[in-house]
Formats: structure tokens, C-alpha cells, sequence
């Protein structure tokens, strides 16, 4: 009796072990057949903290790291096979060209591996369009990469973050998002990294196409698509920043009423080898000014007219004779937008009509 009973012992043991082998390799399996997804962090208001639950503005970004973003969102694994990497803490209306190329690199290298399926950039949202279209012009990989941000800090009482992780993790993890660019995804809107800007100061509804539209929804962890730019872009772009270490100095002159000079001059002797011009209506010049930027220009800084309305495009030969200036049009780029493509256009040429045949393609 005492043998039978341990026979039987060891059998049940036996097959509990085996229904335990096949429960982890399904759950294996399962695992395996969720795409993976990398998020890497890069702080602002979605890493933001407050003193309490209703405090939405003066509270402290870029403080949550990526591991507690991921923690807060349980429901990710059920989307996507997740890790996390913190490539930056900042707080976003500090980003700077030297995180750009720093996250640039980073993507391209885990873009290469096969066990990575798509990229989610977090990310403040006051620069966040900018870092969007860097990336869009200097990805190379046709995989997803999303950028999602908060309005609201991870404290708050309805913080948007924790929801906006996990749409943009649906968004990256989706066949349905390949060969589309680089993607903002906040508020279940999807749009595209070139056309979307921030709009507003404090609703979750900040980030807007004016001229274009959003390009799909996120609805019950899937993306829908209605539209695509036709503009070029990540692998389809000539630009590589591989061996890219810094990028040519550019900045912005704001044009107002009875504005001057002076901050083109002071950009000018300070080596920036372009210059934005964000001029009123469509890319006007001020009488007082367009002396200084004809200078400007026989100097080799290259002119790029754009404007401040924040849409339309701005018209060659329209407000100024381009041609006979040598200046370049911004099309419909916004000036912020317009100052990164002429960065990447000047690591290639200092020719104006190859310039602007760039702002034309991209």
C-alpha cells in the first residue's frame, strides 16, 4: 500500500510538472508572438511631479523614471513586449541638438536589431514637435517610432499620461503604423511629425495639424489611419547623421511691428551660418531690416524666409524677390521646424537652390 501510494505521488508530481512546462510555454509563446517595443525617455511633464493632485502647472518635469512610466501602465504587456531606457531627463523646453543626435543614434541602432518592432519616444511637449522632425528627417527605418508626451504631471488628479504610454505603444506596435514616419500620438489623435504643432498652453488637446489634420485615431488599442504626408521622409530622406557630432549653429529672428536689426546682427557675429527669418503675414520684411539680411546673405548666412502666422505656405518671389536675394522659402514649415531642416541641409551644401529643393521635398 505504502509503494502504491508513492507511485502515485510521484506520477501527480510528474504531471503537474508537466502541465506547469506546458503553461510556461504557452505563456512563452505568447510572449514571443507580442511585438517588442522599446521605450526610451527623455523626461518632461510626463515624468513631472506636483505637490498635489490639482496642482497642473508650476510642478517639477522631468523627475519619474522610465521604469515607474512603465510600472503605471500594467495593461502595456497585454500590447506589446515592453522595456524601457532612460536616454535623457530633462525638461523639454531645455532639449538641445546634442540629445537630439544622441536619440537619433540610439534609434537607428535599435531600429537595426530584429527583436525590436517599434520605438516610443517620451517626451516633454513644449519641444516635442521639434524632436519629431528631427527624427523624422534623420530615422532610418521604416519601423514605427511614436512620440507621446502629458499636459498634465504624473500626479495629477486625471493625469493624460499614463493613457497616452499606452496608445502610443499600440500605435509603435502595429504593422498598420510602418513606412508612415515619425508619429505624435497624445489625446487618441495620431498625427505626423511634420504638420503637428503644440497650440495651446494647457489643454489635452494642445497638439494640432492647422493646415492638414491629424492622420488617424487610437481607438481600443488600435490605430486607424485616414491619411498620409506626401512629403518624404526617414529612410527616403538624404540626411545621415551617423558621424554627425554636432549640427551647423541656426536661430530664429521674430518679426513684429517696429522691429530692428540687432538680434540678427548678434546671431550673425556669433558664427550662426543661417538664420530663419519669421516674418509677419507671408514672410514680409521690414523695410528697417531687409538692408541687414541682404548683408547677411553676401556673407554666406544662408536666409530662410518663413513666417509667424503658424500656417499657409510662404510664397517664392512673393513678399521679396527670392531669386534675385538668394534667399529660400520655408514652404509650409513653421520656423521652429524650418531652423531643423536647414541645419540638416547645411551638414550637405551651402547651395540656396539645392535648399530649397530640400524644404520643397521634405
Amino acid at each position: 500500500m505504502h509503494m502504491h501510494k508513492s507511485r502515485w505521488q510521484t506520477a501527480a508530481r510528474l504531471a503537474g510538472c508537466a502541465l506547469f512546462a506546458m503553461l510556461s510555454a504557452a505563456a512563452g509563446a505568447q510572449q514571443e508572438q507580442r511585438p517588442n517595443v522599446v521605450i526610451l525617455a527623455t523626461g518632461g511633464t510626463i515624468a513631472g511631479t506636483a505637490a498635489t493632485a490639482t496642482q497642473v502647472a508650476g510642478y517639477t518635469a522631468a523627475k519619474v523614471p522610465v521604469e515607474q512610466l512603465i510600472d503605471a501602465v500594467p495593461d502595456l504587456k497585454k500590447v506589446a513586449n515592453v522595456k524601457g531606457e532612460q536616454l535623457a531627463q530633462v525638461a523639454s523646453e531645455s532639449m538641445t541638438n546634442d540629445v537630439w543626435l544622441k536619440l537619433a543614434k540610439r534609434i537607428n541602432v535599435l531600429l537595426a536589431q530584429p527583436d525590436v518592432d517599434g520605438i516610443v519616444i517620451t517626451h516633454g511637449t513644449d519641444t516635442l514637435e521639434e524632436t519629431a522632425y528631427f527624427l523624422n528627417l534623420v530615422v532610418k527605418s521604416r519601423k514605427p517610432v511614436v512620440l507621446v508626451g502629458a499636459m498634465r504631471p504624473s500626479t495629477a488628479m486625471s493625469a493624460d499620461g499614463p493613457f497616452n504610454i499606452y496608445n502610443g505603444v499600440a500605435v509603435a506596435a502595429s504593422k498598420e503604423s510602418a513606412g508612415r514616419g515619425v508619429l505624435v500620438s497624445l489625446n487618441d489623435q495620431i498625427n505626423s511629425a511634420r504638420d503637428v504643432t503644440k497650440v495651446n498652453t494647457m489643454t489635452l488637446d494642445t497638439f494640432r495639424a492647422p493646415d492638414f489634420g491629424l492622420v488617424g485615431y487610437v481607438v481600443g488599442a488600435q490605430p486607424s489611419f485616414y491619411r498620409a504626408s506626401t512629403r518624404k521622409h526617414t529612410t527616403d530622406t538624404e540626411f545621415d547623421i551617423t558621424n554627425v557630432e554636432t549640427l551647423p549653429p541656426v536661430d530664429i529672428v521674430y518679426g513684429y511691428a517696429n522691429m530692428n536689426r540687432v538680434p540678427l546682427d548678434a546671431f550673425v557675429a556669433a558664427g550662426d551660418k543661417g538664420i530663419i527669418h519669421a516674418g509677419v503675414g507671408d514672410g514680409s520684411l521690414a523695410a528697417q531690416v531687409k538692408p541687414a539680411l541682404i548683408e547677411t546673405r553676401k556673407k554666406g548666412v544662408i536666409i530662410v524666409r518663413s513666417s509667424r502666422t503658424g500656417g499657409g505656405p510662404v510664397v517664392r518671389n512673393g513678399e521679396a524677390n527670392d531669386d534675385e536675394l538668394d534667399f529660400v522659402v520655408s514652404d509650409t514649415l513653421t520656423p521652429q521646424k524650418a531652423r531643423i531642416l536647414l541645419m540638416l541641409a547645411l551638414t550637405k551644401t551651402n547651395n540656396t537652390k539645392e535648399i530649397q529643393r530640400m524644404f520643397y521635398t521634405y
